[in-house]
């Protein structure tokens, strides 16, 4: 381990902060922000506003005819990319008789496992970039209009066109699996960068698609640091940075307002005395910030954002907690990164979403990996939905809320509003993993259990 962070020894940061004591033994925790303001004045430190979502929501309308040739799976609702929000009931039942307290308030499940296309959350911000991209290519070379229909994107024209440019990208799995079929759908030349992480079949399914895949024995750092290499060298190339692009986060803002209709076509009140929780697995920090940022301009102060994050890599928790944002790493602590949720082994978080989101999200918890495959079992087994490992890390968080009795009373949530609170958990992928795979995923949770 690193004797010395930023110039200052270990025994100095756990005086400092020490909670860093439980994260390096990679413990489970939950912490709580402190320094978390009203939305409306904490809002003013993300640099994006109301109409940001608007355009992005705007754009992805406008793409919606194009997407529905190109991938006949989002017929059924337009070339719209959205997932179902289900109760789960039974999940509720069975993880309160597991955590030995009943859940007041309902429990659903946001299904990003099932978004079409490449089967999770980054669906939304990692093909919104692509098409944004797109979008501006075809504008500056005067070949689109607003007004034009999309689908002449899709053309054999375009394609060529398009063939020109390369788009490249630095991933763990999910991110590259959106962008690397977008990208060669619409004829880009297309490189995903991939960490030891990723699961060989996601590597597969690219290079399927007709995706160059690039793979490093090392963690997402040094996979996205290739990507962005790759892109500087070459003009004609785009680099897609999950680390620091407020587009990617605004294509998952758009999920905030999508949740709100969801809800209110569900009869489910969100208001003052009707409190919303909403648990987001987090990797880098891109995706759930990004889907907060786009609740929090719908809901305000009437939803609580948690994220939750492996015991093996609370880098957004460490960096969020020191206030050092993404100048430290969990491998500067000790921590090794390495863990089942793949999705999630980002070690050093994203400094954008650190900062802008410091003062909107209520929370961090940590959960340990053995715990995910208990609640991936469970939720197959209680409803018959699967998910990946990653996609589970949600489902503990209304139980660690119900714990933190300091945080409730500061935020004035008392007894009668938790009876009438809304907990979702984000299930941010698994639809495309392979069966063998699931199959092995659940068998082990239940062997847990």
């Amino acid at each position: 381990m690193t004797k010395e962070v930023l110039g200052k020894p270990i025994s100095q940061w756990v005086d400092e902060f020490p909670l860093i004591d439980t994260l390096m033994k990679e413990e489970e925790t939950t912490w709580f922000n402190d320094r978390l303001q009203p939305t409306e004045q904490g809002m003013k430190q993300v640099g994006l506003s109301v109409k940001d979502v608007d355009d992005a929501a705007a754009r992805l309308k406008r793409f919606a005819p194009l997407i529905e040739e190109l991938f006949p799976s989002t017929k059924p609702t337009e070339g719209i990319i959205e997932s179902p929000l289900v109760a789960v009931p039974d999940q509720r039942h069975a993880l309160s008789k597991r955590y030995g307290q009943e859940l007041p308030g309902q429990l659903w499940a946001k299904l990003d496992s099932e978004l079409p296309i490449s089967g999770s959350i980054k669906a939304r911000g990692g093909i919104y970039e692509v098409l944004k991209h797109a979008e501006d290519l075809a504008m500056d070379a005067g070949l689109l209009t607003y007004d034009d229909d999309y689908r002449k994107l899709g053309t054999p024209g375009m394609r060529k066109f398009f063939s020109q440019y390369k788009i490249a990208v630095g991933s763990t799995g999910n991110l590259g699996l959106s962008i690397g079929i977008m990208s060669a759908a619409l004829g880009f030349d297309a490189s995903v960068h991939m960490s030891a992480d990723a699961r060989q079949w996601k590597k597969d399914k690219l290079r399927a698609n007709g995706v160059h895949v690039f793979e490093y024995e090392q963690d997402y750092s040094v996979a996205v640091a290739a990507g962005r290499k790759e892109a500087e060298a070459d003009p004609m190339a785009y680099f897609i940075d999950d680390e620091n692009s407020s587009t990617l986060f605004l294509g998952y803002a758009v999920a905030g307002r999508r949740l709100a209709g969801q809800l209110q076509a569900c009869g489910v009140e969100v208001d003052e005395d009707n409190p919303l929780f909403v648990y987001l697995p987090c990797g880098v920090g891109g995706s759930p910030g990004g889907v907060a940022f786009g609740m929090k301009t719908v809901f305000g102060d009437n939803v609580h954002c948690i994220l939750a994050e492996p015991t093996h890599c609370p880098s957004m928790l460490i960096g969020t907690y020191t206030k050092e944002y993404n100048n430290v790493c969990v491998q500067d602590f000790g921590i090794d990164n390495v863990t089942a949720a793949d999705g999630l082994a980002c070690g050093r978080p994203s400094q954008f979403v650190c900062k802008a989101m410091e003062h909107l999200i209520d929370g961090f918890l940590t959960i340990d990996d053995d715990e995910l495959y208990r609640i991936e079992a469970q939720l197959h087994n209680s409803c018959d939905i699967d998910i990946e490992p990653s996609a589970a890390a949600g489902f503990v968080g209304p139980w660690r809320v119900l714990a933190g009795k300091e945080y409730r009373d500061r935020m004035g949530l008392d007894d009668t509003k938790m009876a009438h609170a809304t907990h979702v958990s984000w299930c941010t992928g698994g639809s495309m993993v392979p069966r063998d795979e699931m199959a092995s995923y659940i068998e082990k949770g239940n062997g847990l259990l």
